[in-house]
């Protein structure tokens, strides 16, 4: 592939909802561009793009795949991202490293979830996109109904370029708007014909429509077509390239990616309307802490990992735009976070699953990198004497938790690294131990995500795992007091063991930091100095292990005030096995409780869905402290006992349509309601048993 200029070069997402045709559309426009001579399917997994055995055997895209292709002296560099929610981490990631969205869409289905939020992550980048209207050849495709329900949802910016001739099974071709000429079938491609005589009052008032929101970003055009003067084709290019990069325009485009007709066209679009990387800058810190604005005119070298992944021949595979400089083979870069220079190998150009060698990547063009050693996604590569941090790609917070377990025994260190090297691929998929059960937590986006990463930890590093519910982290208290006798005497030939306490239970100080406040109240020396620390120690080792169901005791006050010693039988041994029997004892004494973690849940829904997941908190003994309109949407306020919310994110989404959202963070613990705790100590009993 010859080298392009920044100029010539297009930066462009595919998204749109799970099954509108993204990858389809991928497959067509390398295929119209002659990067492939043979059109793949999903259905049959013979796509560029969906190379992983997860995807081909699901038909679905996994993660964001690119492939660069050459059109008109222009190379367009195609970024299918994933149209499920559980992926979303790889389309926010493709977001930042795009110069232009296209908004992909079903002419049969119209708008759908994938459609709001693709265009929700659009608006929070405020990139520059089109349209794509595709399978207009589908059975009940309707393009005017569809561009009605795009302009409902998003707004009149929305403007047809193009019109179809005929829908469904009767599509033919396609007029353009712009340059006012029809495109009809012909075989595997296309003819120019008259525009339909029963379609020119249509075509002139979409025409009229088109260039009245074109020219709302060029004054001098404005004043031009509301004088009545007429305009050419090159005017009305030119308003169209200036309305859809400034955001005045949303050019809607329409055709075919099975059959690839609309998708030459398409192409057109993109070289002739959509931004180079020119266009584009990114905000960074320089080494002194300061915010700079960072462009292709730069020459130093600023460059963002956007993607890391394994790949089974060249390793670990590094994939990065460059924002300024050239980054070139067998050089070297300074990592701003590691603080280190990385030696660069071979660079190459990501086609798919195949890499192309090349010797260098230049100015807003992607390219990747093999066996970096220390260098992740979100790292800056940049010049030493610069020194410049780029702002991070702001992955979404993991939704859904499950505790993971290697089905056979001695696979414990190898899921241990498989986990870590997964979690490297994939910010959006955290691993963790929990310190306070010890078990191996794994964070996703939803259960697919989960179920996706189990998958490739069996492919990629043959280890079979179960998914399972996290064990709630409870914690015991008392909320009462205890005096107490604890005594332990053995003689067995000898010297015996004896040591005898007297302890005080009670409610710990809330402000106290430690989970045990320790009190010695001795007096006399009943007993010994010596013998105090072994008290407490004997103390302080049970309380992982609580007297009413095993779980860890906190805030609590413990007095010794009295107790006995025998002059050659007592040992510090002795006293803490006293202590520990006192404590077990006097803690079931003193009203022992149950606490359970409280989480503080924000949930962001369409208004339409308000009364279904507050009635859901309720079932979920969540209580709601308030709500807040939030850009069309209403975001509530929650508090929710941790065990209710493992599963959330499939409730949300299946209560939604998948249009909720939710962040939760750790607020505190609190009293388990009685017929509750019964239900967990009990099952805590048949347990140990």
């Amino acid at each position: 592939m010859k080298d392009y200029g920044t100029k010539f070069l297009r930066n462009v997402a595919l998204l749109g909802h799970g099954g509108s045709g993204k990858t389809s559309l991928a497959e067509a426009m390398l295929f119209v561009a002659k990067r492939i001579n043979r059109l793949g399917k999903v259905d049959d997994g013979t796509t560029v793009m969906d190379f992983e055995a997860e995807e081909t055997r699901r038909q679905i895209s996994i993660n964001t795949a690119l492939a660069p292709a050459e059109w008109k002296n222009h190379k367009v560099n195609i970024l299918d991202t994933p149209g499920y929610f559980d992926f979303v981490g790889d389309v926010v990631a493709a977001l930042t490293v795009a110069d232009a969205g296209l908004l992909v869409v079903c002419a049969s289905s119209g708008v759908e979830v994938g459609t709001e939020k693709s265009w929700e992550y659009l608006e929070q980048v405020n990139l520059p996109r089109a349209v794509f209207m595709n399978k207009m050849d589908r059975e009940n495709a309707n393009f005017s109904r569809v561009v009605a329900e795009l302009r409902d949802h998003f707004g009149p910016k929305l403007v047809p370029i193009q019109l179809p001739i005929g829908e469904a099974e009767s599509f033919s071709g396609i007029v353009d708007l712009v340059k006012m000429k029809a495109f009809l079938k012909d075989g595997d491609s296309f003819k120019e014909a008259p525009i339909p005589a029963e379609m020119e009052g249509d075509v002139e008032a979409a025409r009229e429509e088109m260039i009245e929101a074109a020219s709302v970003a060029d004054d001098e055009l404005m004043m031009k077509y509301l004088e009545g003067e007429a305009l050419t084709d090159a005017e009305i290019e030119h308003a169209v390239m200036l309305g859809t990069q400034t955001g005045e325009m949303v050019p809607i485009l329409c055709g075919s990616a099975q059959s690839t007709f609309g998708v030459s066209a398409l192409m057109d679009h993109i070289v002739q309307a959509l931004p180079s990387p020119l266009n584009r800058s990114i905000t960074g810190t320089d080494a002194s802490g300061n915010e700079i604005t960072i462009t292709t005119e730069d020459k130093e070298l600023t460059a963002l990992v956007y993607k890391t992944m394994a790949d089974p021949y060249v390793g670990k595979l590094t994939l990065f735009r460059v924002f300024s400089g050239t980054l070139h083979s067998d050089s070297s870069a300074y990592n701003v976070r590691s603080g280190r220079d990385e030696r660069i190998g071979q660079l190459f150009l990501v086609s798919g699953k195949d890499q192309v060698a090349v010797s260098k990547i230049g100015p807003g063009d992607l390219g990747a990198v093999a066996k970096l050693q220390d260098t992740t996604t979100n790292d800056t590569l940049s010049a030493k004497e610069r020194k410049v941090s780029l702002k991070p790609i702001a992955f979404p917070k993991p939704t859904m938790t499950m505790a993971i377990s290697p089905k056979a025994k001695g696979d414990e260190d190898k899921i241990g690294s498989g986990l870590s090297r997964l979690s490297e691929e994939d910010p959006t998929f955290t691993v963790e131990k929990s310190p306070y059960t010890g078990q191996n937590l794994v964070s996703g986006m939803g259960d697919l995500h989960l179920e996706i990463m189990c998958s490739r930890l069996h492919k990629k590093f043959g280890v079979e795992v179960e998914l399972e519910t996290p064990v709630v982290p409870y914690r015991e208290t008392i909320r009462g007091t205890a005096d107490v006798e604890g005594k332990h005497k053995k003689q067995s030939g000898g010297r015996g063991q004896f040591g005898h306490v007297f302890l005080k239970l009670s409610p710990g100080d809330p402000e106290h930091e430690d989970r045990l406040e320790f009190v010695d109240d001795i007096f006399g020396g009943s007993v010994p100095r010596n013998f105090i620390p072994a008290v407490e120690k004997g103390l302080r080792e049970i309380l992982d292990d609580g007297p009413l169901a095993g779980y860890p005791v906190e805030n609590i006050r413990v007095s010794l005030y009295d107790g006995s010693y025998h002059a050659v039988d007592s040992s510090e041994m002795a006293f803490k096995i006293a202590a520990s029997m006192a404590f077990r004892k006097g803690f079931l004494q003193a009203s022992p409780v149950l606490l359970e973690p409280i989480m503080n849940v924000e949930i962001t829904v369409p208004e339409a869905f308000m009364g279904d997941v507050m009635g859901d908190m309720n079932k979920k003994r969540g209580r709601i402290l308030g709500m807040e309109p939030k850009g069309g949407l209403q975001v509530i306020r929650t508090q929710v006992p941790m065990a209710e919310m493992f599963k959330y994110a499939i409730d949300l989404r299946s209560m939604t349509q998948g249009r909720g959202s939710f962040t939760s963070e750790f607020s505190h613990y609190e009293e388990v309601p009685m017929n509750i705790a019964e239900q967990v100590i009990a099952e805590s009993k048949k347990k140990e048993d």
